[in-house]
């Protein structure tokens, strides 16, 4: 799927189509999460700091936090969308897969070309969204050739395309090459898939290891028989970090988790499901592990609810002693979600400590409540509909009221208090109605 978190919020917000949209964390140190082709010709991409994807972009960018729910459900129907071309899907993320269709077995790359347009013309037809489509004789081929479809585009590589193909790309595009393997390659003078397809297999062993090495090595010399399988959902997500320096205080076991935080909402993000228990890893300066969970009363990808829960988990580091590995992890996922109403609000209805070492004291109350609104909200009224706060303070907010069936609508200012307003269910700007019952139905 091409950009798909800012491609789903242009299309259920029309007002956004061919506007730089960005969308990610609002605090400062939010990070990018999807940005928009228009805003991606000014540098700006995911995994970006939010500060300075604005920067790059200018006064023009538009900034909406992430709606995990709305994402969810269009990822849900783009790929049973899918499947009734390819029945069997290798689902990498949200808007990713691989699919290895029984109809394609010895077609020509004329005939594959045409499956995959109709296979694109099937997703906009159903959902509105775009999808590029790569077909290689392996995953690693079909890969690249996906990136290289972007935006908007189908990209055949035939069995006698692949070699030149492969040979010239950038190391880093093998998938599997990260920065610690490029940098291994670079001080050798290897840059290119070519270059590294070129070693020895004693070579590779000696640079990448026994196992990881010959694997990469393979599929840099287009050699990949790994089959399309469906894959067992994740059962928790989580990030953590090991620290040079204990950390001594509240205050900078804070700054830590943060950061921390956000990198594993990102993977919960891409994962597409929503999570209904976080989990705080505090190892110390000992190696003794504190571990405490708090589950929330519906599963969500609201960063702010998700990290702030984090954050009430955290332990002094005064009463407890240095802490040396701080982990943020997120489990109880699940497709169900519901976005938080009141983010600063709620804290979690179970919390459990388990810990190798001292007992912990209680856990820190929830900071000071937030504004009412924010833009990115979803908002009803009695009188306009569904629609979206473009912006809000100072007692007043500006919404949008459109949806993807209605295209660009009219904007109207109100009182932050006014009672013809209320919050609505984002999947209602999806304008899916049948659809949404369905889903509903089937999973209450």
């Amino acid at each position: 799927m091409d950009a798909f978190f800012a491609s789903v919020e242009q299309l259920t917000r029309p007002t956004l189509r061919g506007r730089p949209v960005l969308v990610g964390g609002l605090g400062g140190r939010g990070v990018v999460a999807g940005a928009s082709y228009e805003s991606r010709v000014f540098g700006a991409r995911s995994a970006m700091p939010m500060h300075q994807a604005r920067r790059l972009v200018g006064a023009a960018a538009v900034v909406l936090p992430p709606r995990g729910v709305v994402y969810g459900l269009a990822s849900r129907r783009v790929f049973e969308t899918v499947r009734a071309r390819v029945p069997v899907l290798e689902q990498l993320s949200f808007d990713e897969a691989f699919g290895e269709p029984d109809v394609l077995i010895g077609a020509s790359p004329g005939e594959v070309a045409e499956f995959c347009q109709q296979l694109r013309a099937d997703v906009a037809a159903v959902t509105g969204l775009v999808a590029s489509v790569g077909a290689g004789s392996g995953k690693q081929i079909a890969k690249i050739a996906s990136g290289l479809a972007k935006p908007d585009g189908i990209k055949i590589v035939a069995h006698d395309e692949e070699r030149a193909l492969l040979d010239d790309l950038p190391v880093r595009k093998l998938w599997g090459i990260g920065p610690v393997a490029e940098d291994k390659l670079h001080k050798l003078g290897i840059d290119t898939v070519g270059g590294f397809a070129a070693l020895s297999d004693t070579e590779v062993a000696n640079i990448l290891g026994p196992t990881v090495g010959p694997a990469l090595h393979r599929l840099a010399r287009g050699i990949d028989d790994r089959p399309v399988a469906e894959n067992a959902p994740a059962k928790q997500i989580s990030a953590e970090s090991t620290f040079p320096e204990d950390l001594t205080t509240l205050r900078q076991l804070r700054d830590a988790a943060g950061p921390i935080g956000e990198h594993a909402h990102r993977r919960l993000l891409k994962d597409g499901r929503g999570a209904r228990t976080v989990t705080v890893k505090l190892k110390k300066s000992d190696m003794s592990t504190l571990t405490r969970s708090a589950t929330l009363p519906y599963a969500t990808t609201d960063a702010g609810t998700l990290i702030a829960t984090a954050h009430r988990l955290l332990l002094d580091p005064v009463d407890i002693g240095p802490v040396r590995l701080v982990g943020v992890g997120f489990s109880g996922l699940s497709d169900i979600q519901q976005e938080s109403l009141f983010p600063d609000l709620e804290a979690a209805t179970t919390e459990e400590l388990t810990s190798v070492g001292p007992s912990s004291p209680a856990p820190p109350q929830p900071g000071p409540v937030g504004p009412a609104w924010r833009i990115g909200d979803d908002v009803s009224h009695t009188e306009f509909g569904h629609g979206w706060v473009q912006g809000a303070g100072h007692g007043v907010m500006t919404v949008r009221f459109e949806s993807r069936a209605t295209g660009p609508g009219p904007a109207r200012t109100f009182r932050d208090d006014d009672p013809a307003l209320s919050r609505a269910n984002p999947v209602d700007s999806l304008d899916w109605p049948d659809y949404v019952e369905e889903m509903t139905g089937a999973e209450s």
